[in-house]
């Protein structure tokens, strides 16, 4: 992640996950002057002047003055220039999608939980990937809860501490091979318990079951089962990596909506990094998820790409990099952001009116946290015009300063990725959000 190489940001992708992580990440390098090639800008004072696409404004230059005409017409378009410009076009839901629940509910965590694993098929045919589901519910839960959903660079069976946990195998990206990983502690892990005793379920699945995570991996994930015959590979404007795991995301609400013990209206996503720019894309094309909590997503994610900051779109494009996780069109925007017509401002606007909360880091500048405030700035609007309440300031807060609204920010003191007090707002978030019953 940041600015480490493709090969070792895939490379078990346990260590990537501080999105779990129980202890602060370590002090990141000090930032590189130039990745692949690319000058990197970390001096405000030459961002430069730039103007963001108007959320409220069509296409066609009029402006959009009500909540029907964000429906049923910029909401629509806007879906269409993301899905062809930066992430791709993904396909529906499989019609052989099918749910395996291999274990029915078990007693685990000390009693706070009861733990299911589900295996979701995508296909009759065993050759397709399948989602492993870890889920652990409330003990004491009378009714449908609602659920914390949270995507893993890591294997499920690293993820808690829990023995009963049914193993799975990861990529390997230089083997190209599945096998089963080192046991992990600290990384990769979810603090499962504060979220139980707030009457909200969790969980979670490694995102490699959906789509590996290298250059060439696209032969052994989901996308290529979607070829047309004689195709080779995809189109300009289909489905990168990131849609692909979103897409996945989309198809565990699938199951939810089967499960009597979750209540599929109520389940937030999560992910870090490369994983929260997949759940802001999740969150904005699938409005079943009832809220989104984005960590350190950067460029590509809720960083605007129109300001000179950290990563840019050139840099995620490169062809040593990360063009595989978004449609091939994306690239063509790298020297031209300025030109761009769309931008991060515009993707939080789509997950309006559900409430958002952006996680940062005051010293990941590589992953532009200001950016990030300044896109929640700009959907402001959007959130007011359907009757929820914005950032209500312009002024971005100092580290550890909470402002939690439908639209949210919270800026932890440190580097990428999760510290470990991230996890008490994550659950005062969801607490306002969700309305649990403890």
């Amino acid at each position: 992640m940041n600015w480490k190489s493709s090969a070792l940001v895939a490379l078990m992708l346990v260590s990537v996950c501080a999105a779990s992580a129980q202890v602060k990440p370590p002090a990141p390098p000090p930032p590189a002057a130039e990745i692949a090639g690319i000058p990197v800008n970390y001096d405000e004072a030459k961002v430069g002047s730039y103007t963001l696409p108007d959320p409220l404004v069509l296409a066609n230059g009029k402006p959009v003055r009500d909540a029907k005409a964000w429906r049923t017409l910029r909401r629509p378009e806007l879906v269409k220039l993301f899905e062809t410009e930066q992430y791709g076009r993904a396909p529906g839901r499989p019609a052989q999608l099918s749910f395996e629940v291999t274990d029915k509910g078990t007693p685990a965590l000390n009693g706070k939980a009861i733990r299911k694993q589900v295996t979701i098929r995508f296909s009759k045919d065993p050759s397709w990937p399948a989602i492993h589901l870890l889920e652990y519910l409330p003990a004491t839960a009378k009714k449908a809860v609602p659920m914390l959903l949270s995507i893993n660079f890591g294997a499920v069976q690293n993820a808690v501490e829990d023995p009963g946990i049914t193993p799975i195998t990861v990529w390997d990206p230089k083997t190209h091979q599945r096998a089963f990983p080192p046991a992990g502690r600290g990384f990769g892990r979810l603090n499962v318990v504060p979220f139980l005793d707030a009457g909200i379920g969790v969980a979670t699945f490694y995102y490699g079951d959906v789509d590996p995570d290298y250059a060439d991996g696209f032969k052994d994930g989901i996308r290529a089962h979607y070829l047309k015959p004689g195709q080779t590979d995809r189109a300009a404007d289909e489905w990168g990596s990131i849609a692909a795991w979103a897409w996945g995301l989309s198809r565990v609400e699938d199951y939810f909506e089967t499960d009597p013990a979750v209540d599929a209206k109520r389940v937030a996503i999560h992910g870090v990094s490369r994983l929260g720019k997949t759940v802001m894309w999740a969150g904005a094309h699938d409005e079943r998820f009832a809220a989104v909590i984005s960590s350190c997503s950067g460029e590509g994610g809720a960083a605007l790409s129109h300001r000179n900051y950290g990563e840019t779109i050139a840099h995620l494009a490169a062809p040593t990099r990360y063009p595989y996780q978004f449609a091939l069109n994306y690239g063509k925007w790298g020297g031209f952001p300025d030109k761009a017509p769309f931008d991060a401002n515009l993707l939080v606007a789509l997950i309006a009116p559900r409430p958002l909360l952006l996680q940062t880091g005051n010293t990941d500048y590589w992953s532009d946290p200001k950016g990030e405030f300044l896109a929640e700035v700009s959907a402001g609007p959007v959130y007011k015009l359907l009757g929820k309440e914005a950032l209500d300031t312009e002024e971005w807060p100092a580290a550890n300063q909470r402002i939690l609204h439908d639209l949210s920010y919270f800026m932890h003191d440190g580097g990428h990725g999760m510290v470990p007090g991230d996890w008490d707002v994550y659950v005062q978030f969801l607490k306002m959000h969700l309305h649990p019953e403890p």
